[in-house]
């Protein structure tokens, strides 16, 4: 991987605030250059120039540990200078504003800011108040779209491919950002997307989305390639949407029984953190064959990286004017 960015490969976008919008060759210009920064990330010297004397700054305002971690150490093989805002001892515990926080950050010239939040649409609430490039790791029920873009690496390094490919996203999608920013890409390069939930974790008219629904495993996950397992988002859930975590995983967590129907290579995937024994059994998860979930997390740092390099050429390169948001 050279240090000298290739100015063909250039994103028309300031922001990655989800995949909703992205075209597929935008896909698969960030997934072609991220397959480069997978063997960088492997070589015992992991550190380039590219970002040198540039700043990210990684603004979380819900507890993390993949992403967060993730994006530190893409900024830092990159050479960037990375800082972790901790928002518990910051000043907006002491009432300050989204919007005076973007102000302040804007103020320190940053060069990209990578922003979790619990409330969707604030990620691009901060990104209309500040001049850098911003990147949503995730807001709210809305998108998280670099655990998509991850995701489609992982299955597309492993199969070859992703159009024509069956991948079921099981659990809790109505809390999921993650589902929603899979099926946005997974349409997009042309896979067959399922569904399958309880009608309770399910959103309204999510068929509108280009989703197949299925409310039983035996038969969403029939001759599928993929399935991608979601967590049981408890924190999100004011209510009682399921009977209890025992029976969720009777009906719904995926363990050898279930995943018989699916096809007899597929392979299974987790966002993570998991909950061994309510969405997947460990066995399963552990299958060192089928499970793509140690894969998630590598080809995590690559694709945080291929995103850093695209967002800031423009400032690399002197030419700020870029408008677009993704």
């Amino acid at each position: 991987m050279t240090d000298q960015p290739d100015q063909s490969l250039r994103l028309p976008y300031r922001h990655l605030l989800g995949i909703e919008g992205l075209r597929a060759h935008e896909i698969s210009l960030i997934l072609d250059l991220a397959d480069g920064y997978v063997e960088q990330s492997r070589r015992p010297m992991t550190k380039s120039a590219l970002l040198t004397g540039r700043t990210l700054v990684n603004l979380f305002f819900e507890n993390s540990t993949r992403t967060r971690t993730s994006f530190e150490l893409a900024g830092k093989r990159l050479g960037a200078d990375v800082i972790n805002m901790a928002v518990d001892a910051s000043s907006v515990k002491k009432g300050e504003t989204l919007i005076d926080t973007a102000m302040t950050l804007n103020a320190m010239h940053l060069d990209a800011l990578v922003v979790r939040h619990s409330d969707s649409g604030a990620v691009k609430l901060l990104s209309d108040k500040v001049n850098c490039a911003v990147i949503n790791a995730g807001d709210g029920n809305h998108e998280h779209p670099t655990q998509a873009l991850l995701d489609a690496l992982t299955i597309r390094r492993r199969l070859g491919r992703l159009e024509g490919l069956v991948v079921a996203i099981c659990g809790d999608v109505l809390h999921s950002r993650v589902a929603r920013s899979n099926i946005h890409l997974l349409n997009a390069m042309g896979a067959h997307v399922r569904v399958v939930a309880p009608p309770t974790l399910l959103p309204s008219q999510i068929e509108r989305l280009g989703v197949e629904v299925h409310h039983h495993m035996k038969t969403g996950l029939k001759d599928a390639d993929i399935v991608m397992m979601l967590r049981l988002q408890t924190e999100r859930m004011a209510g009682q949407y399921i009977p209890s975590t025992r029976e969720y995983f009777y009906f719904y967590g995926l363990d050898y029984e279930k995943l018989e129907v699916a096809k007899p290579n597929a392979l299974i995937m987790h966002p993570g953190p998991m909950n061994r024994g309510v969405e997947i059994d460990s066995e399963v998860a552990d299958d060192i064959k089928r499970s793509l979930i140690l894969d998630q997390v590598e080809l995590g740092v690559a694709v945080r990286m291929a995103v850093l390099d695209l967002l800031t050429r423009d400032r690399r390169l002197g030419n700020i004017g870029a408008e677009g948001v993704a």
